[in-house]
């Protein structure tokens, strides 16, 4: 495996790229101060700006890891969401993902459409295992994770906490390179 890092994805109609400092007021505003978007995830809403900004220094600096993989997603010029992948395992070339997209942006299929994009990426520089988890009471999550091809593999009794600290069951999807190119 040889880890590239956070590198420009184009797609049809989305640029992934890294984030930057600048970046704060529209992550601010279009998705981490919103209740609905972070809902099932485990980090809460930003009161003020100053959480974003705080965040996004951390992810700027971390760029600087070769194994390092958050994307920004940008739709018709605007930054509207992000997705990120990690808990690398190098023995079994594997790793998870999260994404987040701003509410005005759901249902019109650019998670899909960046999450794909970050498959192909993921495989290409040598993963094998790409899996992902999401809370059940959240089944649009899983349904992005089945349009790219993951598979079900089953519930975790418990498996995480949400950003109030309430312990969920939540539904673990994966695939693999095989799935994708089949022998």
């Amino acid at each position: 495996m040889e880890h590239k890092g956070t590198q420009t994805l184009r797609t049809e109609r989305l640029v992934l790229r890294r984030f930057q400092t600048s970046d704060a007021e529209a992550m601010f505003q279009n998705w981490a101060n919103d209740p609905r978007v972070v809902e099932y995830l485990t980090w809460e809403v930003h009161g003020d700006i100053a959480v974003t900004q705080s965040v996004l220094a951390t992810w700027v600096e971390s760029y600087q890891k070769v194994d390092y993989y958050q994307w920004a997603i940008e739709y018709a010029g605007t930054l509207i969401g992000a997705i990120g992948a990690h808990d690398i395992d190098e023995q079994l070339r594997s790793i998870s993902f999260g994404y987040c997209i701003g509410y005005q942006w759901w249902g019109l299929g650019i998670m899909t459409e960046a999450l794909a994009a970050v498959l192909d990426y993921l495989f290409a520089i040598g993963f094998n295992r790409i899996w992902a988890i999401h809370e059940v009471n959240n089944p649009a999550s899983g349904r992005v994770m089945q349009k790219c091809g993951l598979q079900l593999e089953g519930t975790i009794r418990q498996g995480a906490a949400d950003n109030s600290g309430n312990i969920h069951d939540v539904v673990q999807y994966a695939i693999i390179a095989a799935d994708r190119n089949p022998q």
